[in-house]
């Protein structure tokens, strides 16, 4: 009478093998959901590395605001630049709007990334800006 029934030990190794299939299976959707995961952050590290390309080299930004501003619209302005370690500001007490549509057709047409942007109108034809650009 000491004895386990083998119909028992069956029945065990059936829930047994239940039990795995069910886990098994749970680990196989875990699995498609990591790879997705995987896939989305692959774009997005792929795309946050083309917009450091653009936006974070600082000699090339440097270049074309210099070209930017050598421009002969701009020269009469009287734009006072200053350089910092994490950026550069633009700012100019006396312009006049042409100057500014210039300016601003080129600065808002190229990659730059714009930290902060002031006008204020102090006639009909002269205007003040702040600009800060980041890199």
């Amino acid at each position: 009478m000491n004895r386990i029934n083998p119909l028992y030990i069956a029945l065990l190794l059936v829930g047994i093998l239940l039990f795995l299939v069910v886990q098994l299976n749970s680990v196989k959707s875990n699995l498609n959901e990591v790879k997705e995961e995987y896939k989305t952050t692959k774009n997005m590290v792929s795309e946050l590395r083309s917009l450091k390309n653009v936006y974070g080299n600082k000699e090339k930004v440097k270049k074309s605001l210099k070209r930017i501003l050598n421009l002969s619209s701009l020269r009469s302005a009287d734009i006072k630049q200053s350089s910092r370690k994490s950026g550069i500001s633009f700012s100019s007490s006396n312009m006049d709007k042409k100057a500014l549509d210039a300016l601003m057709g080129k600065i808002l047409n190229g990659a730059y990334n714009i930290e902060k942007f002031k006008v204020k109108k102090i006639s009909d034809e002269k205007v003040s800006f702040k600009m800060e650009i980041k890199w």
